[in-house]
């Protein structure tokens, strides 16, 4: 049973995205900012993250950050998500984040699944990497 955290200071959004994962089996951790959801990360190691970016005491991105920078490597390769509203058209920190999926507020339930169990499928994975097996990273073909 895989296991997630949810990085997300809305009460109310955070309840129901657990909600919507415990019913596919994960086992759903949450963090009402960033600096929690390091500190959850750290202490329960999830299999998982999904973050928002506009949160108190450290944001999404400085979570991030804080992740990819990390010298443990079961920190450093975990999957991370966005999902936010917070998300400004060709905000460099996209493409430079390192994540493996952002996701924009409303997002259907069926594609936030689909995502979230992909990622879960790919585990652990590194972002610098020739042989990334990061959705991210994979070439797009027309």
């Amino acid at each position: 049973m895989a296991v997630l955290l949810i990085a997300e200071d809305d009460e109310d959004i955070a309840l129901v995205l657990a909600r919507v994962f415990k019913r596919t089996g994960m086992t759903v951790l949450r963090a009402s900012d960033g600096r929690a959801a390091l500190e959850a990360i750290l202490d329960k190691r999830p299999d998982i993250v999904l973050t928002d970016l506009g949160m108190p005491h450290m944001d999404g991105w400085e979570l991030i950050d804080a992740i990819r920078a990390h010298p443990d490597d079961d920190v450093r390769r975990v999957p991370i998500a966005i999902l936010s509203g917070h998300l400004r058209p060709g905000d460099p920190r996209a493409a430079e984040s390192q994540v493996c999926a952002i996701m924009l507020k409303p997002c259907p339930n069926d594609q936030l699944l689909a995502t979230m169990e992909e990622l879960v499928t790919i585990g652990l994975h590194d972002h610098d990497a020739a042989d990334s097996r990061c959705p991210a990273d994979m070439p797009v073909t027309v």
